[in-house]
């Protein structure tokens, strides 16, 4: 039977779990050691729609609690006997990719004709570049507003209007609002940061939840590996200043992709960061698959939607929970806006000024968080993570631009305890 066609064919599921009593015969991940039936009645199971009922839309349109379960009942059936296949790998030609040149102007290219193109620009890669993965597509407006404004963070970052905006990119007037996810005035007392932004477009691809979760992580990630390889030894980048942006499923993409750049050159990536790490539905369960630390230098997330498209699992030296982990973070009204508020955090961190925005705290779990009131090694979210940084680390965020709390290091000593009232209203912690 066609597993692209039966994902989440209730009896079939059934079968392959009733098939396999022995519980060491499944996956030992944590997240699917129980029989359907001792998680969801008869009812349920026989009203949880197929994948292909499911859209990016239709989840944009649920409330935010009934989207994350019903991504958590789709992923925990796909996990029963492991049965379902990775089996989509998107073409090199058909992977959309561009550069983004200080002008805001990009030029064009596909995954296969990316390295060409970088060796056609002139003074490309001398300082730091940026290569953004995105992990849906385009057509969901959340994830488009996302990605335009991760964009333009990066071009006020990389380009000398930083110093003296011109007529078009003038952030004193034509962009200029009240966000201080948008807008800074830091900028204009900033060093300039040269650099380059590439973007691999990824997400175009997956422009159903069932090529999402048909996904082959490894496959791809090899094949963006091979690019990056190419990268660094055809067009003269040096592994140092790359640093990985990753949306959602692309951050295992990058974590596969920073693996077979180290097995193939004998170094590592700089940095990969993995905003909102997804759950990975096709996997085999005998190969480690998507993004663990080592993959780089430095592995950082941010988890917004641990509970819903995201993982509560880490996957980094030093993973990110705003506010905990939970199915969204506060102002997400569904769960594709809040995967994207992970980029959102980031894109505000990039913007010059901004770096300091969401100071954070470690800890083990959400209870930790709140009653240590302050203790433990301190740290930031964001584009100004340092690479010593290892284990979970917490804080909390606005329900609206500017999300950054923006609260001083050297005063973090009472940091939770002005949260006092927050913490009373938590009622649920998540070990």
């Amino acid at each position: 039977m066609n597993p692209l066609k039966t994902f989440c064919l209730v009896a079939c599921l059934l079968a392959a779990a009733f098939a396999s009593p022995d519980p060491k015969q499944r996956s030992n991940s944590g997240e699917n050691n129980l029989k359907p039936t001792q998680w969801l009645s008869t009812s349920e199971l026989e009203q949880i729609p197929s994948v292909d009922q499911i859209t990016l839309q239709r989840l944009e349109n649920m409330p935010v609690q009934e989207g994350a379960k019903l991504i958590e009942q789709l992923y925990h059936l796909s996990q029963i006997g492991n049965e379902l296949q990775a089996s989509f790998v998107p073409s090199p030609s058909n992977i959309p990719a561009y550069i983004v040149k200080p002008n805001g102007q990009n030029v064009n290219a596909n995954l296969n004709t990316l390295v060409d193109i970088v060796k056609q620009q002139q003074n490309f890669g001398e300082q730091e570049v940026t290569i953004f993965i995105t992990g849906l597509p385009e057509t969901s407006q959340p994830v488009a507003k996302a990605t335009r404004k991760l964009v333009q963070a990066y071009m006020q970052r990389y380009s000398k209007q930083q110093r003296q905006p011109n007529k078009e990119y003038d952030y004193d007037s034509k962009q200029r609002t009240s966000s201080e996810e948008d807008y800074n005035e830091a900028w204009k007392s900033q060093k300039s940061v040269s650099g380059d932004l590439i973007v691999i477009d990824l997400g175009a691809t997956l422009n159903s939840l069932k090529r999402f979760a048909m996904l082959d992580v490894e496959q791809t990630g090899e094949m963006v590996g091979k690019v990056l390889v190419k990268l660094t030894n055809q067009a003269n980048i040096p592994r140092e200043i790359i640093h990985i942006v990753s949306q959602g499923i692309a951050a295992h993409v990058a974590g596969v992709a920073g693996r077979e750049y180290t097995r193939l050159t004998g170094n590592q990536l700089r940095r990969i960061t993995a905003l909102d790490p997804s759950k990975v539905f096709a996997r085999d369960p005998k190969t480690l698959t998507g993004l663990a630390r080592g993959d780089a230098q430095l592995v950082d997330a941010i988890h917004t939607s641990a509970y819903g498209m995201g993982t509560r699992l880490r996957v980094g030296n030093v993973d990110f929970f705003p506010n905990g982990p939970s199915a969204a973070v506060p102002g997400a009204t569904n769960v594709i806006e809040a995967a994207m508020r992970a980029t959102r955090y980031f894109t505000e961190s990039v913007r010059p000024g901004n770096e300091r925005n969401f100071p954070a705290v470690a800890a083990s779990s959400l209870k930790n968080y709140q009653n240590n009131n302050g203790h433990g090694k301190r740290g930031y979210m964001g584009i100004a993570t340092d690479f010593d940084l290892e284990g979970d680390y917490m804080l909390q965020v606005n329900s609206h631009s500017p999300f950054g709390k923006s609260a001083p290091a050297q005063k973090q000593n009472t940091y939770h305890g002005v949260h006092q009232a927050w913490k009373n209203a938590r009622n649920q912690d998540y070990e």
